[in-house]
């Protein structure tokens, strides 16, 4: 394997252009060539790839975003749009591709492998969390503080006007930003996808809030709760706790933006030699992930059919330090 090349797909998560870099550079290191695939799999569809070398990568450790670019590309989820993708692949003499992202983008490289067996590898990047085969994914950390930050500013508005606010981070499917930011956060709840029929809970933990005189309750919703979102729910508790007054905070993509944190940087630095030197090695149709901090592989197939589990001991710890 001489030439290998690297992309980044799906959404954007903070830890993107660390794995970009030392993959590049780990590449490099082992005295192979290594090419970078503009906006994601549409790039290796519409020919945008470009050589790179260690100098290329220079000053994006520190941040956000995706130096490559991104793109869901509808293209390539169908056969035709493949298949050009590894006519370019072919073209450019390439041996290999290391693709980072989340349940999507690695889903197209296990599809692509088993089409066209071309070597694939895996890195997770998602500030959901939501990958399977490794306990964090990039972007997570960053996105955590990120809300811990946006927490601490509205608790104080909300002790200084003794107001109930819910706060909506990121989390289609999963409630693992939500879950981490607000027990770190100190929220009165936490309502996530995972966990079912928790707003009478609410109402009960609300109306003994009141009883006690707090001064402030923060309520941290996923935006994929069944509660159908911070807005809905806070409607329904509004009508039927009306001595509340509510407001209601929409984090959106603010999440997703900003410097990496050491974390995100350490583990985009990790993975991506990990991945490099995996496929260097003849390695293919895996991913890379961490578990006690050490580095391992998961088949892509297993990474996109199974779910992660939500860590109960700390659904116990949000319910015990809520009190």
């Amino acid at each position: 394997m001489n030439k290998i090349a690297v992309l980044t797909s799906g959404g954007d998560a903070p830890g993107m252009n660390a794995a970009i870099r030392a993959v590049v550079r780990a590449t490099v290191y082992h005295k192979k060539r290594i090419m970078g695939v503009q906006y994601g799999y549409q790039g290796l569809i519409d020919d945008q790839i470009v050589e790179l070398n260690a100098r290329s990568v220079k000053n994006i450790i520190n941040r956000g975003g995706t130096f490559l670019k991104s793109y869901r590309s509808k293209d390539f989820m169908e056969k035709e749009g493949r298949q050009k993708a590894f006519e370019t692949l072919k073209k450019h003499k390439i041996d290999g591709l290391v693709v980072i992202g989340g349940d999507g983008s690695l889903t197209g490289a296990d599809i692509f492998e088993k089409e066209f067996g071309f070597p694939c590898i895996g890195i997770p990047g998602t500030i959901d969390n939501d990958i399977y085969g490794t306990h964090y994914a990039l972007g997570f950390d960053t996105a955590v503080n990120t809300v811990i930050d946006a927490i601490d500013k509205i608790r104080d508005t909300a002790s200084s006007h003794s107001r109930l606010f819910f706060i909506e981070v990121m989390g289609r499917d999963a409630g693992f930003i939500a879950l981490y930011s607000g027990i770190a956060g100190g929220a009165e709840a936490i309502l996530i996808p995972e966990m079912l029929n928790e707003e009478e809970k609410l109402l009960k933990k609300l109306k003994m809030s009141k009883a006690r005189k707090k001064t402030s309750n923060l309520v941290v919703v996923a935006e994929g709760d069944q509660s159908g979102g911070a807005y809905e729910l806070a409607r329904r508790v509004g009508n039927r706790l009306p001595g509340y007054e509510i407001k209601v905070t929409i984090l959106g993509h603010i999440q997703r933006g900003g410097s990496p944190t050491y974390f995100d940087r350490v583990l985009g630095s990790r993975m991506g030699v990990e991945a490099a030197e995996a496929l260097l090695a003849g390695k293919s149709n895996v991913m890379v992930g961490i578990k006690n901090n050490k580095m391992i592989h998961t088949p892509l197939e297993k990474t996109i059919k199974l779910n992660p589990e939500m860590n109960r001991e700390l659904l116990r710890i949000a319910e015990i330090c809520s009190i």
